[in-house]
């Protein structure tokens, strides 16, 4: 469903993105409109899904989840028996950040934040011992550059 926002719609986004902690008061403020009509309007789009769960960040170097792999996944079954239960044990494994299908020559990449190499070989045996995987590489993220939950949020057409 695509819902059409305005221009104090995506100044009110931009705002909660940038701080979703921020009072009704705060936010009408700093987009120049009043507490009412802002609550409205973030209603509504809690409600057609632009707004979805809000929660908060937390630094994964200060607790201690230090290394961030991105693996790689070739799988030689396709059939829906085995997707189900590679993607319920992808759900279940909290070091899984991301998991995306892919097209191409790789299936699945996953991004995986655990402590040390240690931590992701244990994550590795568990995930194999579960489910059949024909080839995995495992790709450690040397220094992250940019790294971003912020939308670019579209402008009125």
């Amino acid at each position: 469903m695509s819902v059409q926002i305005d221009a104090l719609d995506r100044k009110i986004l931009a705002e909660m993105q940038a701080d979703a902690s921020q009072s009704l008061d705060e936010i009408a403020k700093k987009v120049g409109s009043s507490k009412t009509p802002v609550w409205t309007r973030i209603r509504k789009m809690k409600e057609a899904g632009i707004i979805g769960q809000q929660t908060v960040l937390l630094d994964a170097e200060a607790l201690g989840l230090e290394a961030c792999f991105f693996v790689l996944i070739r799988t030689a079954e396709h059939e829906a028996e085995w997707q189900r239960k590679f993607l319920a044990a992808l759900r279940a494994r909290p070091e899984v950040q991301e998991a995306h299908r892919l097209a191409g020559e790789i299936d699945y990449i996953l991004k995986v934040r655990v402590a040390n190499a240690r931590a992701y070989d244990a994550f590795y045996q568990a995930l194999i011992s579960e489910v059949k995987i024909y080839n995995v590489t495992a790709l450690l993220s040397m220094e992250e550059i940019k790294s971003t939950p912020l939308l670019p949020l579209p402008q009125a057409s």
